[in-house]
């Protein structure tokens, strides 16, 4: 930015001057205690003290609070009201604002001294603006004058005793001395404001005084009396201030400026209300142009300035005075408005001359506004618009400059593109320097190529979806280095018109420009582009980026001869261009290296340079030139390091042949040779006849000796079709054999024209494992002393060859056969596999809960002796509620058992092992991967093994195996699945019985006990287990046990096993077979699981141990199944009836019966009434209630009825008919509650009478632990035995 005016470019803030504030010469050494005046009697010094003034050094300190609120820059978005403070002289004095004084008669009429219509203005007659003005608003004429000024103090006078009273003499001389010194100051003052008043400029008066003063009563009246006397406004015009501390200067200087910045802001309103009323005065006027009339050579032109100039102006003045009130807004729309006159002057000749000093003054005011304009933008974040607007801004001057003639042939056009995107670069690097930020330039995804509808979309819509990087704000990296391209640009014209100007009239500026260090301007800006990149690099395309601006630093480094370090640059560059195989772009890097080289005289460095070169030859011809260079470095020089090769590395560059290795199969056994064929061939864009090629150097893998193909020109007879040639090479020997004499070199012609191809055919084999393959192809070359070596990898080819695998079969005709396998660069040598025999024995199906046993049985067939390791992994199961493991020895795992040895099993030794499987949970498919790792041992090393591997040693496992290649050993898996079926079907019917034991009392303590038990609810469940024999072997079962588990709301009373088990088992069951043992629960259900009607888990699991029976009539291994008893289900009765009836009773004799009436209901009373019918033709006498109302029954209530029956019949005689209803809902009110009746009859719910002798309510659960639900069994008419 230092092409501009700074004027034109920094940010404006408000201008303060402060006066009074001037350091004392260092010279006295203490200053008098008050200000004098001439004329006066001085007033007795102070006794000299050794302290330094306070007032001094509250000076000093006042300066540089003051000084460090704002500093001037380009870059300042923060809008806070800080001003531009400028510390003058009290008696500083600002420009006139016309030439004439006022007091002339002209004065209405005159001008500004800069205003283009004085004479003597530097604007006159047509010029627009000159940054003097904006410095005359910036460092001479301030918005607000705030004058510092020391108050009066009398000395102070101590009295001899605090009890003297004051001397009325002294207070009255220092009345007056004050007042004196008051008026002295306020004429000070006065006369200060007066010169303030003619410009408008708020005038502020901070005084200085000790804290004494302070607390003087007199200081308020003083203040007044100076405030007046002198003019002062009443509002932020006298302050007083005291010596404080730095903090507190700092709390002032903010307090200080908040109170004058709204002062200032009218100030700069003020100014602008006045310019915008003189530009609407010129905008009235019509803009048209009249030519000026002719003048004779050597007069200048007084042409005044045209209305739009006028505009112009105006525009500008009121942008620079909303941009000192802080109104960005206002700011841009006259900016705006200003630059657009701008183009409209710039767009005619006749208005702006080019290359006139109008036409440059207004050049530089345009390209100022633009990057005013493209600030604000930047300000509100807006940038888009603002890189809109300078570009637009480079369009519109690239456009004009053409018909300017300087075009984009001349020097100066590149030169102001050049400056133009420098001075981008550096708003962008200033501004990211604070607080700017960059937007994230990623364009919108597609994610398909057709519309929801199905309809393809538009060409448009895709173009929309991209982003163009010149529309995209970047940061200033990018910018600096179009800077550097255009700078390039502008050296390369430059460099062209200076010949073609030897000897005319040189262009203007034609001699400025010679004084310019272009390349030295260029390095700095692709150093700064280069370092910006670095910081903002975050993808792989900036760094490649980067890399290329370093390219283009070392390019300039080479035409500054600067050639070293331009070669330093090269050699980090081409690093990564040969890895990421950026070709075109190292083709002209190496061109430029290999030009340093011979500046530099470097011959192996140009060698090095040529071969790497010759490799990226494009044609036939390209590839001749460069190997003539090479020949004439290699003939004419010698190398520096004599007798030492020169290694061109050109793994990651593209080789001088093209290299296909193909081996005829992918694999073969130990001591079986492998056949293969490398092929060198060149492609059909290059000669390589004249490169002197003195070798060919083949390196296999370690263990064999090199093959080494010797040139050897072919003999007159032996010339024919160079198209393709075969060179036998026979098999390839081993390191081992021939000691101490080296393979002889095989002849072979090294020379190739375009397309040749030289095939060289042999064998290779091992006797130990492994891979083969060719590790590197050295190309040597020997010329005059030189020994060049290039070393290849086997598979290798250049863009425009076709990396086929190709197999040579015949030479006439010339047949190739083409690989169809991936593999074909190398062959891998496998130990002959291991001859095993293993039978897996099992008798399926395998039971539940039973250790199914899996015999392996290995046996060796092969002639090595196998030393043996089984690893068994057992598949997860997808059957739900499925469990399973295996035992192996002496683990046991439910996944993977590794490394268990069988031992070194000699030729025709078998070996066993026994594998149990145990299932349980859920029948299903059980499947097992069986691996069986064999490794060939010595026979010697098998007792010694077999020794040591019982206890302490490790078990080897296949994965310690394959850590060494070079182990013969072999690797067998098998499969099986085992389908696994129950041995046992459990079927539980459950039978529940309602308590016949009394419901506690509501008020029994007894029940908050721990150990209380109440069945008279849960009653009682009756679980009949049957189990069958469902296994297809047959089952010898052992014994049948039940693990008792009672917990607080179900308890085993007794079960049928515990007496009978010893009298059943052991005994054997077929399939079919059945056995049953009955169980008696009781059941404590709390409340809240009533309510929730929750289940009851049963307390306990039946235990059953059985074997399988073999068929060979023996059993197999204990199993042990368990099944838990079935849940239970609470029974759900809210108001019931139980009938308790003997089951017999004797003729004529009284037989009692009783009628229980329950009320289980959580929170609801019943009303029960209970009728007896008695039939004539019933066979009973009854004694007892007939009809009646029981007491209301409360939640948790019962009450008991007994009758007494007189039988008067023999044989099943039925009881009479008892009526229970609930007539809760339906009692009269006139009957009182709880009284017994007799006559009234009421309907009501009926309530369920239950005879306990059939009680039972049946539930089946068809396997254990399955919840059992109830079904209710229908009751019918109850009846009794009556014996005679």
């Amino acid at each position: 930015m230092n092409s501009y005016p700074a004027e034109l470019l920094v940010q404006l803030a408000p201008v303060m001057f402060v006066a009074g504030l001037d350091q004392p010469p260092e010279s006295s050494a203490s200053a008098p205690s008050t200000p004098q005046t001439p004329g006066q009697n001085p007033s007795p010094p102070p006794a000299p003290t050794k302290t330094q003034d306070p007032f001094a050094s509250l000076v000093a300190r006042l300066r540089d609070a003051l000084q460090s609120q704002h500093k001037v820059a380009i870059w300042a978005p923060e809008r806070t009201r800080a001003f531009q403070m400028i510390l003058v002289g009290k008696d500083v004095r600002f420009p006139p604002r016309k030439l004439v004084p006022p007091e002339d008669l002209a004065y209405a009429s005159a001008h500004s001294p800069l205003s283009p219509l004085t004479p003597s203005s530097p604007l006159y007659p047509d010029g627009l603006i000159a940054p003097i003005w904006i410095r005359k608003h910036t460092a001479l004429v301030p918005s607000v004058f705030v004058l510092f000024l020391r108050l009066f103090e009398a000395p102070a006078v101590h009295a001899r005793s605090p009890l003297d009273p004051p001397d009325p003499e002294h207070e009255r001389d220092k009345t007056e001395e004050e007042r004196r010194r008051d008026n002295e100051l306020s004429a000070e003052v006065a006369a200060r404001k007066k010169t303030t008043n003619e410009r408008g400029i708020k005038l502020t008066v901070v005084l200085l005084a000790t804290r004494r003063m302070l607390d003087d009563p007199s200081l308020d009246s003083r203040l007044t009396f100076i405030r007046r006397q002198s003019g002062l406004d009443s509002r932020a015009a006298l302050f007083v201030l005291s010596p404080v501390s730095t903090s507190e200067l700092n709390d002032f200087a903010r307090s200080l400026q908040d109170a004058l910045y709204e002062p200032a802001l009218e100030y700069y309103t003020s100014h602008s209300k006045r310019v915008r009323r003189k530009r609407n005065r010129h905008s009235q006027s019509v803009s048209s142009y009249n030519p000026p009339p002719l003048v004779s050579m050597g007069v200048a032109s007084t042409r005044p300035l045209r209305p739009e100039g006028w505009t112009v102006r105006y525009e500008y003045k009121m942008a620079c005075f909303a941009e000192f009130r802080g109104e960005d807004e206002v700011a841009l729309k006259h900016y705006q408005d200003a630059y657009a006159t701008l183009m409209i002057m710039f767009g005619s000749t006749a208005i702006l001359p080019p290359r006139t000093k109008r036409w440059a003054e207004a050049k530089v005011l345009a390209d100022a506004i633009n990057v005013k304009i493209t600030k604000l933008y930047l300000y509100n974040h807006e940038h888009s618009l603002a890189l809109s607007h300078h570009n637009s801004h480079m369009r519109r001057f690239a456009d004009f400059s053409r018909g300017w003639g300087i075009g984009e042939e001349t020097f100066e056009y590149w030169s102001w593109m050049a400056r133009q995107h420098r001075v981008l670069a550096e708003l962008l690097e200033q501004g990211s320097n604070s607080s700017l930020t960059f937007p994230t330039n990623s364009p919108s995804l597609l994610t398909a190529s057709v519309t929801s509808s199905g309809t393809p979309v538009e060409l448009d819509a895709v173009r929309a979806l991209g982003l163009n990087p010149s529309h995209a704000l970047q940061h200033a990296g990018h910018y600096y280095y179009m800077a550097a391209r255009c700078t390039e640009a502008r050296r390369e014209r430059f460099l062209a018109n200076e010949g073609i100007l030897q000897g005319t009239n040189a262009a203007p500026g034609h001699a400025n420009e010679k004084k310019v260090d272009h390349l030295t301007l260029i390095l700095e800006l692709y150093t700064k582009s280069y370092e910006l990149f670095k910081k903002h690099s975050s993808t792989t395309s900036q760094g490649r980026l980067t890399l290329w601006i370093v390219y283009r630093i070392a390019h300039t480094y080479y035409e500054s001869e600067k050639f070293d370090v331009a070669i330093r640059f090269f050699e980090r560059i081409a690093k990564t261009y040969r890895r990421e195989k950026w070709k075109h772009m190292l083709r002209p890097l190496l061109l430029t290296w290999y030009a340093c080289a011979q500046k530099l005289g470097d011959v192996e460095l140009m060698a090095t340079l040529l071969v790497e070169m010759i490799g990226y030859a494009q044609d036939v011809d390209e590839s001749r030139t460069l190997q003539e260079d090479l020949l004439a470095i290699l003939e004419s020089s010698v190398p520096v390091s004599a007798g030492k090769p020169l290694v061109v590395d050109l793994k990651e560059s593209d080789p001088l042949l093209d290299t296909m290795l193909v081996f005829w199969t992918p694999e073969v056994r130990v001591s079986e040779e492998a056949g293969f064929q490398l092929s060198l061939a060149t492609p059909t864009n290059m000669d390589l006849s004249a490169l002197p090629i003195g070798s060919v150097t083949i390196t296999f893998s370690d263990g064999y000796y090199p093959v080494v193909l010797r040139h050897s020109p072919p003999m007159d007879g032996q010339v024919g079709d160079r198209a393709v040639r075969l060179v036998k090479i026979g098999q390839v020997v081993p390191e081992d054999e021939d000691e101490g004499e080296e393979p002889e070199e095989i002849c072979a012609d090294l020379r190739w024209g375009p397309g040749e191809r030289l095939v060289v055919s042999g064998s290779i084999s091992s006797e130990a494992p492994g891979m083969l393959t060719v590790v590197s192809i050295t190309v040597v070359l020997a010329q005059n002393g030189w020994t060049i070596e290039m070393p290849h990898e086997p598979c290798v080819s250049h863009d425009i060859s076709t990396l086929v695998p190709l197999w040579l079969t015949s030479l006439q005709p010339i047949r190739f056969l083409q690989l169809g396998r991936n593999d074909y660069s190398s062959v891998v040598v496998r130990h002959r596999p291991h001859e095993l025999a293993v039978s897996l024995s099992h008798q399926a199906p395998a039971l539940l809960d039973e250790e199914y046993p899996i015999v392996i049985d290995i046996t060796n067939i092969d002639e090595r002796h196998l030393d043996i390791v089984v690893d068994v992994l057992l598949q997860p199961t997808e059957v739900d509620q499925a469990a399973q493991y295996i035992i192996f020895d002496d683990q046991r795992s439910s996944g993977l058992i590794k490394g268990i040895r069988l031992g070194t099993i000699a030729p025709g030794v078998s070996a066993t092992k026994t594998l149990y499987l145990v299932g349980s949970g859920a029948p299903g498919d059980r499947m097992l991967d069986i691996s069986i790792q064999s490794t060939s041992v010595e026979p010697g090393s098998t007792s010694e093994d077999d020794d040591d591997d019982d206890d302490d040693a490790e078990p080897r496992s296949s994965s310690s195996l394959s850590e060494h290649a070079a182990i013969d050993s072999c690797e067998r898996l098998q499969t099986i699945v085992i389908p696994t079926s129950e041995a046992l079907t459990v079927t539980c019917d459950v039978t529940y019985r309602r308590s016949k034991n009394a419901m506690p009392a509501l008020a029994d303590l007894s029940t908050v006990e721990d150990d209380f038990w109440d069945d008279s609810h849960g009653g009682e469940a009756v679980v009949t287990t049957r189990i069958e024999c469902s296994a297809l072997c047959g089952l010898v079962v052992e014994s049948l046990k039940l693990h008792r588990q009672d917990n607080p709301l179900a308890k085993v009373l007794d079960c049928s096993s515990d007496e009978s088990s010893d009298d059943m088992f052991p005994d054997e069951y077929l399939p079919g077979d059945e056995f049953c043992n009955v169980s008696r629960i009781s059941l404590n259900p709390r409340e809240e699981q009533v309510l929730g009607e929750d289940k009851i888990t049963g307390p306990g699991d039946y235990e059953v141990v059985w074997r399988r029976i073999l068929p060979d009539g023996g059993h197999g291994r204990r199993s042990i199944t368990r099944f838990a008893l079935p849940t239970l289900t609470i029974p759900q009765d809210e108001l019931i009836a139980l009938l308790d009836v003997p089951s017999f009773a004797k003729l004529h004799v009284t037989t009692p019966i009783h009628l229980t009436v329950r009320n289980r209901h959580s929170s609801r009373s019943a009303n029960v009434a209970v009728t007896l019918d008695l039939d004539p033709s019933d066979a009973f006498i009854v004694a007892g209630l007939r009809n009646g109302r029981l007491p209301i029954l409360l939640p948790g209530s019962e009450e008991k009825l007994s009758w007494n029956l007189i039988p008067i019949e023999c044989g099943h005689v039925k009881i009479p008919r008892i009526k229970v209803m609930d007539v809760r809902r339906s009692v009269l009110p006139s009957q009182g509650v709880g009284m017994p009746s007799t006559e009234v009859d009421v309907e009501g719910d009926a309530v369920r009478v239950v005879d306990v002798r059939a009680d039972r309510n049946t539930a089946r659960a068809q396997s254990a632990g399955d919840s059992a639900v109830a079904i209710p069994q229908q009751d019918g008419a109850s009846t009794i035995l009556v014996l005679p």
